[in-house]
């Protein structure tokens, strides 16, 4: 019972953070019957609690409803719902090559933000049909005619057959049906030809194994057949095959222009990968579909248990993350001042977020982070080359020749007012600007940044020099020489592993300061006087000094000569310099986590 593909639209929603692409998406399902009312939540796509709680989509969602639409025909709309953030940026590209069409989202009294412009090329270079939404006109600070021009101005597409809607009311979203309906193309393919399909995500289920989502090309996916993954290898039976409404259905087959589900008693989603083309065992199609790539970590993390004693559950919580999230990697790492750990991979600030979060809340297990690092290349000057995840394991500075670092072209959209202090910002970070563009009354910045400046917090400090206007969104252009150095930290002539960073020359000295007077507040005193230095090689270059607490030794003399207070004075000092040579310094958890919060004043 498969579909002919002239009834079937492949579309996806695309939009910024917070522009009510989850809330249309909700009303979309429910104009169409898929749930009932009962069963409705907000955001019922999102099937996570850290999505609902944040109102992100971290996991590519799909479902299939039926619409009968004005000229009296049924069809079936796909309607996948995509990540919006910069991180997934691979699987957001996998989930528009499955479709014909976009819907594109903007929220009509904040306008075009970053994140809907890095969307809105990926999918006019998948040549997608772009239907323009605008969505909250019920707002009174809406502005649809200013933002129809902006968008024409910006993105130039036409914008004058635009859908006006408010997702939360209802209002104009059965006008987004008739148009996905009317506007959009119907898939193309041919039964006929042998299987092709490209596999658009995978997640673990408990029971069945891996659930691979996928689109039919040309062929058909029938239970019982033999398929293999073109990218990995792998051939599995097919066990079952459904499609999503959005509770799984069971179906006998799956035609060209289809999108749907299978399960194959996979093993580990990291043998479904993203991207990848599956086909028939026998008759396998001729080439795979193009842009197929490995889930390549880009931010390095060390992760360690609170408690020492709660590794094991820690490594447990990391093996089951895994199996469902193939573009987070781990091997383990010791530190000498935090313990066993892991050394983790990740696609960007937000991915390290949300797995740290994950592991806290569904896991239980409290784990410190280590400052977050990117992958340098290194150039010996033997000729060989090595690849750095850990700014620990940095060769001798006499062995190296160069060391390469991770630039990345960040586009930054802000209102002209806050211009400035962006510009400074991106400025220190040893941004190059390329290009600044004004759209109305805001402004398109183009920077060159090394990853490394960016990776720390500077998100963050986007978001509060711009009281939260700005919008950011980031690519990978490559890799640079820099004039890069190890900084590491010493308390008390001891070095703290856990606490080195690789940064640049120039900054070294002022990095160095600024996390030497934060130790300084953060460790408490001992009973000796505590040297916190940073280093660079032999060189120290910024030192803070924790002094000792000291007991009143004179407090008993009262009157009498002054050598009988040198006497007991002497007495101390000795007492504190032997004291010094023997005592440790006990580094609580709490100034490691505040010691990696770089704020600069």
């Amino acid at each position: 019972m498969t579909t002919e593909p002239s009834q079937i639209r492949n579309f996806s929603i695309i939009a910024h953070i917070d522009h009510g692409k989850s809330t249309l998406a909700d009303r979309l399902i429910q104009l169409c019957g898929a749930v009932s009312d009962r069963e409705m939540v907000d955001q019922i796509l999102d099937s996570m609690d850290l999505e609902r709680e944040r109102g992100i989509t971290i996991k590519a969602n799909t479902v299939r409803l039926d619409y009968k639409a004005k000229d009296g025909k049924a069809y079936v709309l796909n309607l996948i719902d995509t990540p919006g953030h910069v991180d997934f940026a691979y699987e957001v590209s996998r989930s528009l090559a499955a479709c014909e069409g976009s819907l594109l989202v903007v929220d009509a009294s904040q306008g075009v933000e970053a994140q809907t412009l890095a969307n809105v090329y990926q999918a006019i270079n998948n040549n997608h049909e772009i239907i323009p939404v605008l969505n909250k006109v019920d707002l009174p600070a809406a502005e649809p005619e200013r933002i129809q021009q902006q968008i024409e101005d910006v993105i130039g597409i036409d914008a004058s057959q635009a859908v006006m809607i408010s997702a939360k009311t209802g209002l104009g979203v059965p006008d987004v049906l008739e148009a996905i309906v009317t506007r959009l193309p119907a898939p193309k393919g041919d039964r006929n030809k042998p299987l092709k399909a490209l596999l658009v995500d995978s997640w673990y289920d408990t029971y069945l194994g891996v659930v691979v989502l996928l689109r039919i090309i040309d062929g058909e996916l029938r239970k019982g057949m033999r398929v293999k993954m073109m990218g990995t290898g792998g051939s599995y039976l097919i066990d079952r095959v459904g499609v999503s409404r959005p509770k799984k259905e069971v179906v006998a087959s799956l035609g060209p222009g289809e999108i749907g589900f299978f399960t194959a008693a996979i093993k580990e989603v990291a043998d479904t990968r993203v991207g990848d083309t599956v086909t028939d065992e026998k008759n396998p199609c001729a080439e795979a579909l193009p842009d197929f790539k490995e889930a390549q970590s880009v931010v390095f993390a060390g992760f360690f248990p609170v408690d020492a004693a709660k590794f094991e559950d820690l490594r447990d919580a990391m093996g089951k993350l895994r199996l469902n999230d193939a573009s987070f990697s781990f091997e383990m790492e010791t530190s000498a001042a935090l313990g066993f750990g892991f050394r983790c991979g990740f696609l960007g600030l937000l991915h390290l977020e949300i797995t740290r979060e994950r592991i806290e809340r569904e896991f239980n297990v409290d784990i410190i982070t280590t400052a977050p690092s990117v992958i340098y290349n290194i150039n010996m000057r033997d000729g060989t080359k090595l690849t750095l995840h850990n700014p620990v394991d940095l060769p001798d500075v006499m062995l190296i020749d160069t060391i390469e670092e991770p630039w990345i072209e960040a586009t930054i959209l802000v209102p002209d007012e806050y211009l400035g202090s962006i510009l400074k910002l991106c400025e220190d970070r040893r941004g190059r600007q390329k290009q600044l563009t004004y759209v109305g009354n805001r402004a398109m910045v183009i920077y060159d940044l090394p990853l490394n400046e960016v990776v720390f917090d500077f998100y963050d400090r986007l978001k509060s020099v711009s009281r939260g206007y700005a919008s950011f969104d980031y690519k990978m252009i490559g890799y640079e020489k820099g004039d890069l150095v190890r900084m590491g930290i010493l308390v008390n002539a001891e070095p703290v592993d856990a606490l080195a960073m690789v940064v640049h020359r120039g900054r070294a000295e002022q990095r160095g300061r600024v996390m030497c007077e934060k130790l300084k507040d953060l460790i408490p005193r001992h009973m000796f006087q505590i040297p916190i230095q940073a280093t660079i090689g032999g060189k120290i270059v910024a030192r803070e000094t924790l002094s000792a607490m000291r007991k009143d030794v004179t407090a008993k003399c009262y009157g009498g000569d002054i050598s009988r207070k040198r006497k007991l004075l002497d007495k101390q000092k000795e007492g504190k310099k032997k004291m010094r040579q023997f005592g440790k310094v006990e580094i609580p958890q709490e100034a490691f986590i505040a010691a990696l919060k770089m704020d600069e004043n």
